[in-house]
Formats: C-alpha cells, sequence, structure tokens
C-alpha cells in the first residue's frame, strides 16, 4: 500500500485538502488542481471539513484551515506539559528546597497542574486542581505580564500588584510576591511558552517569608527560570 495512502479514500482526500491548505488560502478551483480531487468531491469534503471547524473560509471565500487544528494542538501540548511537569518539578523542589508548583489559567482564577511538594517542615501545600487568585501572587503576575495591553488593564482591575511590577517581571523573565496572595508566603515564578511563543503556564516555587526572606527572587530565579525554560524546550520539540 502506497504509504501516503491509508485505504480509507474519503479520509485520504480530507487529509490532502487540509495538506494543502497548510501552505494557505486555495479557492476550489486551486484545491482541485493542487489535489487532484474530482470537483464535486472536493466541495463536498471542504464543506464537511467547514462544518467540523477545521476549515473555514476567508473575506473572499477561500479555504483556509479553521480552528480546530490549533485547538486540539493545544489541548496536546497541554498534555505534554503536565506530563513532563513532573520530574521537573521534583528536580526543582530538590534544588531549592520549596514546593514546586506549575500553573495554567483558566478564566478568571488560574489551576494548579502539577506540583511537587517540600517533603517535611514548614511548606506552602497547593494540591493539583486547586483554583487561585488571578489578582495575586508572582505566578498570576506572570500569567497576565505577556498578554495584550487591553487584558493587562482588565487583569490589573482589583489586582494586588501593579503595572510597573509586570513591566519588570517582563524585563528580568521572572516574578516574585512576598505575602501577596496569603500573609507568610513568599513565591518565585517564570514564564512557559508554547511553540508558537506564547505563555501558557507559570512554573512557581513558594514557602515561607521566614525562609525565602524579602527578595526570594535573588536566592531562586536562577533555578525557576531554567525550570520553564527546560519545560518550554519539551514543547517545542513537537
Amino acid at each position: 500500500m502506497n504509504k501516503k495512502n491509508s485505504g480509507v479514500g474519503v479520509l485520504d482526500k480530507a487529509v490532502s485538502i487540509l495538506t494543502t491548505l497548510e501552505s494557505g488560502p486555495h479557492s476550489l478551483a486551486e484545491l482541485v488542481a493542487a489535489t487532484g480531487i474530482a470537483r464535486p468531491t472536493a466541495h463536498r469534503l471542504a464543506v464537511a471539513l467547514e462544518f467540523h471547524r477545521l476549515v473555514t473560509r476567508d473575506l473572499t471565500g477561500r479555504f483556509v484551515l479553521g480552528p480546530r487544528p490549533s485547538e486540539l494542538g493545544a489541548a496536546a501540548g497541554e498534555d505534554r506539559l503536565i506530563a513532563a511537569a513532573g520530574p521537573v518539578l521534583s528536580a526543582l523542589r530538590d534544588a531549592t528546597g520549596e514546593s514546586a508548583q506549575l500553573y495554567r489559567r483558566q478564566g478568571d482564577v488560574r489551576i494548579c497542574v502539577a506540583v511537587a511538594e517540600r517533603l517535611s517542615g514548614l511548606r506552602d501545600s497547593v494540591p493539583v486542581g486547586s483554583a487561585l487568585t488571578m489578582q495575586a501572587g508572582s505566578a498570576a503576575q506572570i500569567l497576565i505580564a505577556w498578554e495584550d495591553s487591553e487584558k493587562i488593564h482588565r487583569g490589573l482591575t482589583n489586582a494586588r500588584f501593579t503595572a510597573v511590577q509586570l513591566s519588570a517581571d517582563r524585563r528580568r523573565g521572572w516574578a516574585q510576591s512576598v505575602g501577596e496572595r496569603e500573609a507568610g508566603v513568599a513565591s518565585v515564578s517564570a514564564p512557559v511558552r508554547g511553540p508558537n511563543g506564547k505563555v501558557i503556564a507559570a512554573v512557581s516555587i513558594s514557602g515561607p517569608i521566614e525562609r525565602l526572606g524579602r527578595q526570594p527572587g535573588r536566592i531562586h530565579a536562577a533555578a525557576v527560570v531554567a525550570t520553564a525554560a527546560r519545560l518550554t524546550e519539551h514543547l517545542a520539540k513537537g
């Protein structure tokens, strides 16, 4: 069997259309020419793919890739991110002696999607699945700092951090907070980026101010940034 052929004709033709559209918009005639699929079949498949949001149309009516492929890609990336996070967070915990977490934004909250708890002594415990505020904490700062200006403006409403702090976070590539989310707790966070460069998660360590001090980034920023970079590199490998 031809390696480019699965034996399921209609599926092979649909994939051929999607592959062709990867290079940019195509009219129906251009799709027919590029794929060799008969015009009625190409039209029927393109409309079916449009129904499932795999294909859409541009302002001139040409077929282009729709939003669904990127949504599926993001979901796959999220699974890969969480799968990779366990050992990486454990290494960060061991290097810093503090609990390590991975947060993703979900609407108006951030969700802890992975954690490596400090094994003994006083620690900041954040169970997986916890929903925390986007108005305080270094991870919240990271998840807002690289958004567009309108989203940053909305994010600063009732926030315990300022636009000046977010600007500093972007400049140095990490954030810190001291007693911002919870009295007595300090944290340091850095951004994890998806293959498109967009910030999709925040790696954090957190613990009592007594141990981390009033400038926790001075001690731990390098380790947190390196951990976030490892996860970013893992996602970039596709």
